[in-house]
C-alpha cells in the first residue's frame, strides 16, 4: 500500500478523503495539483507530505526545464515557495523542501535539463528512503511490545502517511510480522477520521486485529485494564523531546501517564526540528472551522455556531516514554538525550 506513485512525469495521488468507500487516484502533472493535494487533505502524513512535495519540485524542474539557466533558479525559488507554504506545522515538508534546494544550489554548474533529471532523481530517493526508515524503526521499536499487547494508536501513521510501511503503524506492523499477537484500538481521530477510515482500513488489508473507538472512549479503556501501551506518529519533535501531532494525542498521553501506561512516539529523524527548543514554539496549523462543522456534506453543528480546529497539539516531553526512530531510540527524552540524535547526523 502507497498513498503516491510517480511515473516519470506525473505524480499520482491516493485520494485518501474518499477512503475506504473509494480508491481513487489524482493525477497531479503540475505544482499546483501538488499544492493543492497537500492543502486539501488528498495525501496526509508528515513523512507522506514530505515526500509528496519532493516530487512537487520534480514536477516544477520537468516544467521548467525549457527556461534559461538565469530564469530556472528563480522558478525554482518560487515552486519551493508554493510548496512549503501548503501546511505549516510537519517539519518533513520544509526538510524535504531544504534539501532539495539544497541539491539544487550545490549542483547549479549542471544545465538545466541535467538538473531536472537530478532533482528527479532526488525526489525518488527520498521515497525509498523513507521505506527503509520505518522499516528500520519497526526493528527498533519491537522490543517496547511485548506478546499479546492491546496497543492504542491515534490518527494515521501508517503506509498512507509516509512512502510506504508506516511509522508508530510500522512499529505495530513488525510486532505482528514478529507473531507477538497482538491488537489495536485505533480512535476515530475526529474530523476528519483518519483511525476509522483509514488506520482500521490499513489493519484490516493487514488482518491485523483492530477495534475502532471513539475518541473519548481511551480513558474508559484504560481503566479497565484493557491498553497496554499507546504508541503515535508526530509532524515535529523539538530539540526537547515535546511532540507536535494530531489533535487529541496530548489528551491521550496525560491519560496514559495517570493510568501508568507506556506512551511512545515513532518518527523519522526528518521530523525532528532541532531549530526549535521546545513545543511552545510549533506553529500549529488552524484548519477551516467547516472541517469540524461539516461532515460528509451534512452540517453536525448548528448554523451560526462557531467551530475550533487546531489540527495539532503538543504533548510534553515528560509526558512520553521514548522516542524511536530510524537511529535509534531516545527514552525519557529531555534536551540532552535528544541531543545524541542531532550528533548522529
Amino acid at each position: 500500500m502507497e498513498p503516491i506513485k510517480w511515473n516519470g512525469k506525473t505524480l499520482a495521488v491516493l485520494d485518501q478523503l474518499q477512503l475506504p468507500e473509494t480508491i481513487e487516484w489524482v493525477e497531479c502533472s503540475t505544482v499546483e495539483e501538488v499544492a493543492e493535494a497537500i492543502e486539501k487533505m488528498k495525501v496526509r502524513g508528515a513523512p507522506a507530505i514530505g515526500a509528496t512535495a519532493a516530487f512537487g519540485i520534480a514536477i516544477g524542474a520537468r516544467e521548467g526545464a525549457n527556461l534559461d539557466k538565469k530564469e530556472f533558479f528563480p522558478y525554482m525559488d518560487a515552486v519551493c515557495d508554493r510548496l512549503a507554504k501548503t501546511r505549516p506545522t510537519a517539519v518533513n515538508l520544509f526538510w524535504a523542501i531544504s534539501r532539495m534546494r539544497e541539491l539544487i544550489k550545490h549542483n547549479s554548474d549542471l544545465d538545466v535539463k541535467q538538473l531536472a533529471e537530478l532533482i528527479t532523481r532526488e525526489a525518488q530517493t527520498i521515497a525509498q528512503e523513507d521505506v527503509e526508515m520505518n522499516k528500520t524503526m519497526g526493528q527498533y521499536g519491537l522490543r517496547f511490545i511485548p506478546d499479546g499487547a492491546r496497543i492504542l494508536t491515534h490518527c494515521n501513521t501508517g503506509a498512507l502517511a509516509t512512502a510506504g510501511y508506516g511509522t508508530a503503524l510500522g512499529v505495530i506492523r513488525a510486532a505482528h510480522e514478529a507473531n507477538k499477537n497482538i491488537s489495536v484500538y485505533a480512535d476515530e481521530t475526529r474530523p476528519y477520521l483518519q483511525g476509522a477510515r483509514l488506520t482500521a482500513f490499513e489493519l484490516q488489508q493487514d488482518r491485523i486485529p483492530v477495534t475502532v473507538i471513539t475518541d473519548s472512549m481511551a480513558g474508559y479503556l484504560m481503566r479497565q485494564g484493557q491498553v497496554d501501551l499507546v504508541i503515535v506518529g508526530a509532524d515535529r519533535i523539538t530539540a526537547n523531546g515535546d511532540t507536535a501531532n494530531k489533535i487529541g494525542t496530548y489528551s491521550l498521553a496525560v491519560l496514559a501517564k495517570h493510568h501508568g501506561i507506556p506512551f511512545y512516539v515513532a518518527a523519522p529523524t526528518s521530523t525532528l526540528d532541532f531549530s526549535l527548543e521546545t513545543g511552545d514554539q510549533i506553529e500549529i496549523e488552524q484548519r477551516s472551522p467547516e472541517e469540524v462543522s461539516i461532515i460528509g456534506g451534512k452540517r453536525m453543528v448548528p448554523e451560526g455556531v462557531p467551530a475550533l480546529h487546531p489540527a495539532f497539539d503538543v504533548t510534553p516531553h515528560k509526558l512520553i516514554t521514548a522516542i524511536i526512530t530510524e537511529k535509534g531510540v531516545v527514552e525519557s527524552p529531555d534536551r540532552d538525550r535528544m541531543a545524541v540524535l542531532n550528533r548522529k547526523g
